[in-house]
């Protein structure tokens, strides 16, 4: 099989593989016990992390954004999960826009200085953000607004303005540690392809997923036998297949154009599990493809035959 490399252009790309890692692949700590993990409404509730459990499938079960989801546990990296661990899930009626403010629902034993903690705000902020409100008598539901950043922000920012040289970015690539036997013999999830980015650095030093092109009319195959953990729609990906395989392994299909799988759809090796799509920022047919051994990236040349 010839391969061609075409290095990745356009910021669309950069953008979409940045969002790839931060909002979807780093969430895949776990082994085969997600999936229906929890039953009822999650919403507005704090819910400990189970084996398996990935912040994807925990936003998909309360209905909403996983960025949300994301947004309203600063501080938590996807990627490292542990059993446990207690993850806020927020209600549809609470919003968390980049630039703030965000919108938030009063639990019991709230205060403003501990929202104003959680977020990085300050109590006098969320005070004068919420004149209507008294900070000694908030009612438990009520929705406040919860302005972001503060001291510690702006000192952090003038410090990096007055300094004469940029920060640097560690182009070191992550190490997934040993992998296992059962990862000897994965095929490559397209038939007929082209490298048009391989994984590994950008010039800035951020971590990028490899991106391969297809003919039109292509569909995306599992590379090992596993169980699907995530068939869905995702912000800026299009539609997204998670497999997990035997041993703590995950195998990522993004950018597809129809799902071929569902959830808890037991395939093997060859299965098709999407129809590739056409992007018209590349004027291409990608798929986005991603390994992951225990939640942590993988370059799929050392896997794939």
């Amino acid at each position: 099989m010839a391969e061609r490399a075409m290095g990745g252009k356009g910021s669309c790309a950069r953008i979409v593989s940045l969002l790839l890692f931060v909002l979807i692949l780093a969430g895949c700590a776990g082994g085969p016990g997600a999936g229906g993990y929890r039953g009822g409404n999650i919403a507005g509730n704090w819910v400990s992390i189970q084996r398996g459990d990935t912040l994807g499938q925990i936003a998909k079960q309360a209905g909403i954004p996983l960025l949300r989801l994301q947004r309203f546990n600063p501080g938590v990296d996807a990627r490292r999960l542990a059993i446990g661990q207690r993850i806020l899930v927020p209600t549809q009626r609470e919003r968390a826009p980049g630039s703030g403010p965000y919108r938030y629902q009063v639990r019991p034993g709230d205060t403003y200085s501990s929202i104003a903690k959680r977020f990085g705000s300050t109590a006098q902020r969320l005070q004068t953000a919420n004149p209507e409100f008294s900070a000694n008598a908030l009612d438990v539901g009520q929705l406040v607004k919860v302005p972001l950043g503060g001291s510690t922000s702006t000192t952090a920012s003038t410090t990096q303005s007055s300094s004469s040289k940029p920060a640097t970015r560690s182009r070191t690539l992550p190490d997934p540690g040993a992998l296992p036997g059962s990862a000897q013999t994965w095929h490559w999830p397209l038939k007929q392809y082209e490298i048009a980015r391989a994984y590994g650095t950008d010039a800035r030093g951020t971590l990028q997923p490899m991106l391969l092109s297809t003919s039109a009319d292509t569909q995306a195959l599992a590379v090992a036998d596993g169980t699907v953990r995530f068939a869905d729609s995702m912000r800026q990906l299009g539609r997204v297949v998670i497999i997990h395989h035997r041993d703590n392994m995950q195998s990522v299909y993004a950018l597809c154009e129809r799902l071929l799988v569902e959830d808890g759809d037991e395939v093997k090796q060859g299965t098709p599990v999407c129809d590739v799509g056409y992007r018209h920022d590349t004027g291409r047919y990608d798929l986005l493809f991603d390994i992951r051994h225990g939640g942590k990236p993988v370059d799929p040349k050392q896997v794939l035959r």
